[in-house]
């Protein structure tokens, strides 16, 4: 009862700030980036709840949890201190103030602008519209098996569920409504995320007697044998770290932000939200060692263990009825937010770099913003085909998207900001082997090795990119000039 009662009052909270969201938009500006004007805070925690989603929650916690033991809360450290903290003070400063001086709104219209290329967005638009459809639809299957287990309704009315409500809020919003409903998402993760733990760890005997429990049992669970080696959890920590440096809908947080000002502030609010999350939920996954056992734990028809399911159960199990229901809006938080950003980022690829950018460049704001607002719908039920086929683990699609998308993006666009010497041949260089090099060591190294095929395809282009830069021609002085103008001040 609680659970439904709070979730139709969240949901009927999303649509009225939807229907705000819409009166202030006006602009495809506004739709996409809120008209550059977001403040410290809301930036941190739009930054911070497009980071964690079901994915991390439900996949990620469960088969990392299990698997690595008390060393994936190391995941959750990496993520604050590396992939919230360092992005901040490293990237947004430049990456606001180069995409102001080359009026663009987009990764794929940024790299055009920097590498003064007649086609690289139409490259970059492909890539992200293709590989955010893997991610986008990992977000809704987790988001389906919360729902399956909290509500013992069926995965597919699930499904549905969350595709109308988040078309609805986001449709009519964009990244206003987005960002001000990630504010009042953000506060409920922490209030979730900490009363999870808390709870947990009572029923377990106390934060010390959990610890113990969790080292001994994960010795007799997983054998020596089936262990993930430091290679293993280091390159899962690169991966989910490092990764969003190169993903279109985090760098787009730094677009918006109001002025450069706040970027100490958001970074460090940031900080402390993504420690306060990843430590929790991943040590959450790492509990089940407490409350499950070989003979317990969930498992598929063949008889292999479900991960995607452990979480889940655990807290159905242990959490009282108000609690799991806050933990329920925790998830669908995460996942809301995450999927907004991912589904504004991916319209945006048709609408303002292949519609606008080559076919229509005269197409007018409100022909523009209708294009977009269907786009995103349309992406959406894209999104919830994928997912409704059940088409592998979900850490693997999220694997996959970041490895393609980080791989392709990550060292053109950073090398791009620090460096006047990166070439446009360069540039494509870095793209064609990251997004290559994702697809093929996934293939040869297999599914449960793709964390690290993700890895060495995001560190490939940061030697190859460099490299073919000095032996091609340079971009145009003028061009170069222009986007960095400022940045020595």
């Amino acid at each position: 009862m609680y659970s439904l009662i709070l979730l139709l009052v969240f949901l009927l909270i999303m649509i009225a700030v939807g229907v705000w969201g819409m009166r202030k938009t006006s602009t495809l500006n506004d739709f996409f980036l809120g008209g550059r004007s977001i403040g410290p805070w809301v930036s941190a925690f739009a930054y911070g709840t497009t980071y964690f989603s079901a994915v991390v929650f439900i996949g990620f916690a469960g088969k990392q949890g299990w698997g690595f033991g008390l060393n994936a809360v190391l995941i959750g450290i990496g993520n604050a201190l590396l992939g919230a903290m360092l992005a901040w003070l490293l990237f947004a400063k430049r990456t606001r103030r180069m995409t102001q001086n080359l009026n663009t709104m987009t990764m794929p219209e940024f790299l055009e602008a920097r590498y003064n290329s007649d086609h690289m967005k139409m490259l970059a638009a492909l890539l992200i519209f293709i590989f955010l459809l893997p991610y986008s639809a990992s977000v809704f299957k987790g988001l389906g098996h919360l729902f399956e287990t909290t509500f013992n309704i069926s995965f597919d009315f699930a499904l549905i569920i969350l595709v109308a409500i988040t078309g609805i809020y986001l449709v009519l919003g964009g990244y206003f409504a987005v960002t001000v409903t990630d504010f009042i998402q953000g506060f409920i993760m922490l209030a979730g995320a900490i009363g999870m733990v808390i709870v947990i760890t009572y029923k377990a005997g106390g934060l010390g007697e959990a610890i113990t429990t969790i080292k001994t049992n994960y010795e007799v669970h997983v054998p020596l044998a089936q262990q993930p080696s430091w290679i293993t959890i280091a390159s899962l920590i690169f991966m989910t770290s490092f990764g969003t440096w190169g993903l279109p809908q985090m760098v787009q947080k730094f677009y918006a932000i109001k002025n450069e000002q706040v970027i100490p502030k958001a970074a460090l609010i940031t900080t402390i939200f993504a420690l306060i999350i990843g430590v929790s939920a991943y040590f959450t996954g790492a509990m089940s060692h407490v409350f499950f056992d070989l003979s317990t734990l969930p498992r598929l028809a063949n008889g292999s263990i479900n991960f995607d399911m452990i979480v889940p159960t655990l807290l159905s199990q242990q959490l009282p009825e108000a609690l799991l229901a806050v933990i329920m809006l925790l998830v669908l938080s995460a996942s809301m937010s995450t999927l907004a950003s991912i589904i504004l980022v991916s319209s945006s690829a048709i609408t303002i770099d292949l519609y606008k950018g080559y076919l229509h460049k005269e197409v007018g704001e409100k022909q523009s913003l209708l294009m977009m607002r269907i786009l995103s719908g349309v992406f959406i039920l894209c999104s919830y085909l994928i997912s409704k086929m059940q088409i592998g683990f979900i850490v693997t699609l999220m694997s996959l998207s970041w490895g393609v998308l980080s791989g392709s993006f990550m060292a053109p666009y950073i090398l791009g900001i620090f460096s006047k010497k990166i070439t446009k041949v360069g540039a494509y260089a870095g793209m064609y082997c990251g997004a290559g090099s994702a697809i093929i060591l996934t293939m040869v190294l297999g599914a449960a090795n793709s964390p690290l095929a993700s890895s060495i395809a995001m560190i490939i282009p940061f030697i190859v990119v460099p490299v073919v830069s000095l032996f091609t021609k340079k971009v145009d002085p003028a061009v170069v000039e222009k986007a960095f103008d400022g940045m020595k001040k």
